[in-house]
């Protein structure tokens, strides 16, 4: 037998029809995916990102993040160019270099406004600075690290060119670097603050050779390509406004126990030594606090002078061959406002 309903029932069934699909469409759209490329494993160098992720921050903005691994910046640039992934946190010396061969990738967010890394030697060692490394060999984490670059440039002031007045070698970090400076591998290790203290704490005690002004020189900080900044500029404002909260939560001291449990998740051998694990977190802590004269800027700015700094010192060193026509297109900070708005 047909069903018959009136004209009228089927007015009100189209009307509730269509409420229910706008509703749907309102309060349960499709979460946005994302895959983030960090230069290495540590958790604790990243403890925004995964604060971010361990106290749903992301999830508020509607991301689901995939955090993948891989070697240095030059492979989280090649992931970004590829498209295996939206968000990388490379360094900016290697992302000026991606600019110079016509990759248009865009640092974002200045995750490290204090520099993450130092040249040390061990502390019985004569090398009082790093004029004094002239004819040594001097190790790196990877041989196309932001560290590289980094030290390139010290040692450019210091009147050094890399194959000529020294040398690097890639020796990895943490259990690698150690045995490679206990066995006299190299005479000296940029290293980033958490190398360090991993290196500490296998009974190496270190010694910072770093002239001063190099410590003002920003480390890694989050980037996308240009391509993709211009088509999801809502998921950057997402994005950032979660690692944002993440920072926050991060620098308060009264979360140090919540931020270290969340790194752990993410990275569980990490957090395996807690004693280590703290260690590491203070590192990162004190050279993710931007500098004072820039704090109320917000989190992810990025002073131009700095830039203009690192920009010098790659043209300088050789590893840019020319200045960029534009190094204002390597980077903006038209985020940073409304990431930082309360």
């Amino acid at each position: 037998m047909a069903f018959r309903t009136s004209s009228k029932r089927v007015g009100i069934l189209a009307g509730l029809a269509a409420l229910a699909l706008s509703g749907t469409t309102a309060f349960a759209q499709e979460p946005t995916a994302l895959t983030i490329v960090v230069p290495n494993p540590s958790a604790l160098n990243n403890f925004p990102l995964h604060n971010a992720i361990g106290e749903g921050y992301f999830e508020e903005e509607g991301l689901t993040v995939t955090v993948e691994a891989v070697n240095g910046s030059a492979s989280v640039l090649q992931a970004l160019a590829s498209g295996q992934a939206q968000i990388g946190n490379p360094g900016p010396g290697p992302v000026l270099s991606a600019r110079a061969r016509g990759e248009e990738v865009v640092f974002i967010y200045n995750q490290y406004p204090n520099s993450i890394f130092g040249l040390v030697v061990p502390e019985e060692s004569d090398v009082q600075a790093p004029a004094e490394l002239k004819g040594e060999t001097i190790g790196v984490g990877t041989a196309d690290g932001a560290e590289v670059g980094f030290t390139r440039a010290i040692m450019a002031e210091a009147g050094l060119m890399e194959n000529e007045g020294y040398e690097f070698l890639a020796i990895g970090d943490g259990g690698t670097a150690a045995a490679a400076i206990l066995g006299d591998e190299v005479a000296a290790y940029a290293a980033a603050a958490s190398d360090a203290a991993i290196i500490e704490a296998r009974g190496i005690p270190l010694r910072e050779i770093t002239p001063d002004g190099f410590l003002s020189y920003f480390g890694n900080g989050w980037a996308v390509t240009q391509a993709y900044l211009d088509e999801n500029e809502d998921v950057v404002e997402r994005f950032g406004r979660a690692l944002v909260k993440g920072t926050r939560f991060g620098l308060d001291p009264a979360n140090n126990e919540k931020t270290l449990a969340h790194a752990a998740a993410a990275n569980p051998q990490e957090g395996e030594d807690t004693a280590l694990a703290a260690l590491l977190l203070e590192a990162a802590q004190t050279r993710i606090n931007p500098q004072e004269q820039f704090r109320d800027k917000g989190f992810g700015y990025q002073p131009p002078e700095h830039w203009e700094l690192w920009h010098k010192a790659q043209v300088e060193t050789g590893a840019l061959k020319a200045p960029l026509a534009d190094l204002n297109a390597a980077y903006t900070n038209k985020f940073v406002e409304g990431w930082n708005a309360e």
